[in-house]
């Protein structure tokens, strides 16, 4: 008989199916052994009744063991999953010690068993958000006649900041982990027009908040013939397009999380829009006096988009705060926007029209002090055909933690890395 998945049950009622999986729970009564089986699709109650032959080997089974069973669906509404399985045959497939994770276990030791921690129900409907959210976002470029490209991680140059870079003994040679694909895919969009890649990215940031990782997963785009305000049309349609699919193809993961799908529905274009010199003035009216010129940190953000329920767009910020490669919007600041996630999530993308002028290029590494040996390639890209272009990057994660309502970025990828944390 071929082994079903749990999620194609209902339409097996009455009938026998076989299944392997992991046992979640396991109670053991006098007369019944109750087992709650899970594989990559759900959950089911199997029970085995007291004068089975295997009885005493399913009594016996471990937490997290492994099984393979046989028996007859019934529906049962009190039932996880709201059906049953009376087992007719039951084999461990891979015994199970004691198994160390158990209620109210403390989110440090919750970390340390990480590669354990991964089968919970609340990491597995995680990393099924997170793959369906992938999914929609490459369905979006791929509608919308972008390549997906691969870049390198190894680079010589950084792309926001020396201070941030992680550097390694390239045989010899300084070499860096990459901070951001952008300079590359500016190369490549001279080719393919519109493009993007999913890649880590590494920022040497010693940084302990709860939406900061040092790894953490980067798509970035980069679009040739669009300006600052066409690069915003194009995210807040990216961001739109995945949660309206993420709400109506799987609204039981958001529930899961306690979103509701109708909040992913309102996420619709156009975002609002502050500039930076009106985004001060709103935060003096929450009481907070930022300097002009400084980047808004996590707890302006929050006071921003608290009371919001849609993402909101900063753009134009002074030439100081950002980065060498932003065009000039006039004399004090750029052509660039921010996109802040709602509810004091805070900012999930970064974005600008990029620099594609020659001369302004060259004086504006100059002003920044970076060495333009360093930038030889990407300067070429201004001598032979530039044209107007602009691009963002989106964090992964920091998405993810937004629309789902998890309270900290290590809950939004199954391997984080922090400041103080490598292992497993």
């Amino acid at each position: 008989m071929a082994f079903k998945h749990i999620a194609e049950i209902p339409g097996y009622v009455g009938k026998e199916v076989a299944l392997r999986g992991w046992v979640h729970r396991h109670r053991a009564t006098k007369n019944n052994v109750f087992i709650v089986l899970r594989d990559s699709t759900g959950v089911v109650q199997c029970v085995v009744k007291k004068d089975a032959k295997f009885f005493e080997d399913a009594e016996r089974v471990g937490i997290e063991t492994s099984i393979a069973v046989k028996g007859t669906v019934k529906k049962d509404e009190r039932a996880p999953g709201g059906h049953e399985l009376t087992l007719n045959s039951f084999k461990v497939v891979g015994p199970s010690e004691e198994f160390p994770i158990t209620k109210d276990q403390s989110t440090e030791f919750l970390l340390d068993v990480r590669h354990l921690w991964l089968r919970s129900q609340r990491m597995t409907q995680m990393m099924k958000a997170r793959a369906y959210l992938l999914g929609y976002f490459r369905d979006w470029f791929k509608e919308n006649g972008f390549w997906e490209v691969s870049p390198p991680i190894l680079t010589v140059t950084g792309c926001e900041g020396g201070s941030t870079l992680f550097s390694i003994d390239y045989f010899g040679r300084k070499a860096y982990l990459s901070q951001s694909a952008q300079l590359y895919l500016e190369a490549i969009s001279y080719s393919l027009e519109r493009v993007y890649s999913l890649t880590p990215s590494f920022r040497a940031e010693k940084s302990r908040t709860t939406r900061h990782l040092i790894e953490y997963w980067h798509l970035e785009a980069e679009e040739a013939f669009v300006d600052n305000e066409g690069n915003m049309k194009i995210e807040e349609e990216l961001i739109s397009y995945a949660c309206q699919k993420l709400a109506k193809e799987h609204p039981q993961i958001l529930k899961f999380f306690g979103r509701e799908p109708k909040e992913m529905l309102a996420v619709k274009p156009p975002f609002e829009r502050l500039s930076y010199d009106e985004m001060l003035e709103e935060l003096k009216h929450k009481g907070i006096d930022l300097p002009w010129g400084e980047d808004p940190g996590a707890k302006e953000e929050k006071a921003l988009t608290m009371d919001r329920k849609k993402p909101l767009f900063v753009y134009n910020y002074p030439r100081g705060a950002k980065a060498f490669y932003m065009k000039k919007a006039d004399e004090k600041h750029v052509a660039c926007a921010d996109l802040l996630a709602p509810e004091g999530h805070g900012e999930i993308i970064g974005g600008s029209e990029r620099i594609w002028d020659l001369k302004e290029l060259l004086q504006s590494i100059k002003e920044f002090g970076l060495n333009p040996k360093d930038y030889e390639w990407y300067v070429d890209l201004r001598r032979y055909g530039s044209v107007p272009h602009s691009g963002f990057g989106l964090g992964v994660e920091r998405t993810l933690k937004w629309i789902l309502k998890l309270e900290h970025i290590r809950d939004a990828v199954p391997f984080p890395r922090t400041i103080n944390r490598v292992y497993p």
